[in-house]
């Protein structure tokens, strides 16, 4: 199969993750980037959409995740990314970054992030 890669870079969607009290009350943005492996030989030859990952529903389907049920960890939340990635057809594997900008750090910092890699089961 080939392989290639579909990137989707800078989803902000405001979440409430996080081990602290604060975090869950009010919320941040996360950035999520995702990088799928799959093959678009089908697509290009076809010109169709359905033959390749529609980035929209994706954008969708994470973005939901991202503001539904919270977890204290960001590696939890990378995770479930990741699983919805990979359960999408003709996906081999995906990269999942979850970036915590506003992470409770008492230090100065550009970002926090966190990025897994998962193979289709």
């Amino acid at each position: 199969m080939d392989t290639d890669l579909i990137t989707l870079t800078g989803l902000r969607v405001h979440g409430r993750h996080g081990v602290f009290d604060f975090e869950r009350d009010a919320g941040q943005d996360f950035v999520i980037d995702v990088a799928l492996r799959t093959s678009t030989a089908a697509a290009a030859a076809s010109d169709d959409l359905k033959h390749t990952v529609d980035y929209g529903a994706l954008a969708d389907t994470l973005a939901a995740i991202v503001a539904g049920e919270p977890v204290n960890l960001i590696e939890t939340l990378a995770e479930r990314l990741a699983d919805a990635c990979t359960a999408i057809d003709g996906v081999a594997s995906a990269q999942v970054t979850v970036h915590k900008p506003q992470a409770p750090i008492a230090q100065q910092f550009a970002d926090v992030a966190v990025t897994i890699e998962r193979s289709a089961p």
